[in-house]
């Protein structure tokens, strides 16, 4: 779950599991994205930081937001706690 591009013909570039220091932001799911998302951001830093955010806030809350990670790839909150539930998550 990484989002460093592979180089021509470059191994390991690809690798399993999940990159928890990766970049992300969490975002109001309803902002709309478009050419100025990058300054929409509620709170940012590394992807279980943003994970630990979400599952911290009461359940009812947790489908206002969304995570936003490096490399475009948006989580929803089924994601979320599907990484949060996960063994390797930090702190878990």
């Amino acid at each position: 779950m990484t989002d460093h591009p592979s180089t021509f013909k470059g191994e390991d570039t690809n690798r399993t599991g999940v990159d928890w220091d990766d970049r992300a932001e969490i975002h109001l799911s309803d902002d709309g994205q478009g050419i100025f998302d990058g300054g929409k951001g509620v709170r940012g830093g590394t992807l279980a930081e943003m994970v630990a955010q979400i599952m911290a806030y009461p359940p009812a809350e947790r489908d206002r937001f969304v995570i936003q990670k490096a490399g475009d790839h948006r989580l929803e909150r089924a994601e979320i706690e599907a990484l949060a539930a996960r063994d390797d998550f930090p702190g878990s």
